[in-house]
């Protein structure tokens, strides 16, 4: 199975905390943390749609600067999601620059900033050319903690503790369309941004009858385009969709231990912090951070297929494969 996302840390283990997810046969990504992305193109980080910020501490949002300098002049709708007191951070942030010639700016970007809160969420809209005043104000109520629902996929999160507020976060794609190159060329077909469109009528359950312009030329694309329901089962196969969570900068109290393990459950792959080994655990918990072993054991309940830890404390340099074992033999013991 060819995955419709592929995500990637932004840094090493030892580096600021970051999970880049790219879309497959899209120029779109989604990013998770805002810490240092300079190992991040400038092409990847257009791509991004998306943000979603665990918390504000340095590491995980000083990368907004980049993001927002990159994404001046653009044409460009930014979503960013982050924690209770979120929207004070990013007018903060914006507040730091001087706007007087942005309203000159031909193409318009947008920021739709969301702000999580327990039983509600704040949503507020900075402009580029307002010189980013945050209009459009306005608080939903809700417990529901899906942030985004598209037809081909969720992204969820959940409020934990890191002696502020904190949040994890899910993505799950409905379903997986698995594209079957052999019959593409069997039938003449190509591959392009026309398979992009296909999924997406597939994912927004589009009638049978519509048609699917595939562009290029060739003996098998001549006259009238084919119907999706005739060329879903010729070229594709769908299964379960794929599962990846992010959690970083948690402590090992039993309510976050219970909604990490109910927002990972069945993960294809949880990227979970693992900042101390188990026998510094004393100062984990001071910390508010995991060690090795509870992130381990963690994914272990959660029934993850894939685990892979990051965030390690800089007192592991040159010893980072000590916490890699530790919660590989947590996650294997369960």
């Amino acid at each position: 199975m060819r995955p419709s996302y592929r995500p990637r840390l932004v840094n090493g283990p030892f580096g600021d905390p970051g999970l880049y997810l790219a879309f497959q046969l899209q120029n779109r990504a989604l990013l998770f943390d805002l810490g240092d992305i300079s190992a991040l193109s400038s092409r990847d980080i257009l791509k991004v749609s998306h943000v979603f910020v665990s918390h504000t501490h340095m590491d995980h949002f000083i990368g907004f600067d980049r993001l927002l300098r990159l994404s001046l002049g653009r044409s460009k709708k930014l979503h960013l999601y982050g924690p209770a007191g979120f929207q004070e951070n990013v007018r903060g942030k914006l507040a730091a620059y001087t706007w007087n010639l942005v309203q000159r700016y031909e193409n318009p970007l947008a920021l739709h900033v969301t702000e999580v809160r327990p039983q509600s969420r704040l949503h507020a809209v900075y402009r580029c050319r307002d010189r980013f005043r945050p209009a459009e104000i306005r608080e939903q109520a809700t417990c529901d903690r899906t942030l985004v629902s598209e037809p081909a996929f969720t992204v969820s999160a959940a409020i934990l503790d890191h002696g502020t507020s904190c949040l994890g976060f899910s993505v799950k794609e409905r379903f997986h369309i698995n594209i079957l190159k052999a019959r593409l060329d069997e039938l003449g077909l190509p591959v392009g941004p026309w398979l992009g469109t296909f999924k997406r009528a597939v994912f927004s359950q589009a009638p049978p009858d519509t048609p699917i312009q595939i562009a290029g030329g060739g003996s098998a694309r001549a006259g009238r385009a084919p119907a999706l329901g005739d060329l879903l089962p010729q070229i594709a196969r769908v299964t379960p969709g794929q599962k990846v969570t992010y959690i970083t900068d948690v402590g090992h109290t039993s309510s976050n231990a219970t909604r990490i393990v109910e927002l990972a459950q069945d993960s294809d792959h949880l990227f979970i912090e693992a900042a101390f080994a188990d026998a510094h655990a004393r100062l984990a918990a001071a910390k508010h951070h995991l060690t090795a072993g509870q992130a381990g054991r963690l994914a272990a309940r959660a029934h993850v297929k894939r685990l892979t830890v990051f965030h390690f404390s800089p007192r592991y340099t040159g010893r980072g494969v000590l916490l890699e074992k530790e919660a590989l033999a947590a996650f294997e013991q369960g």
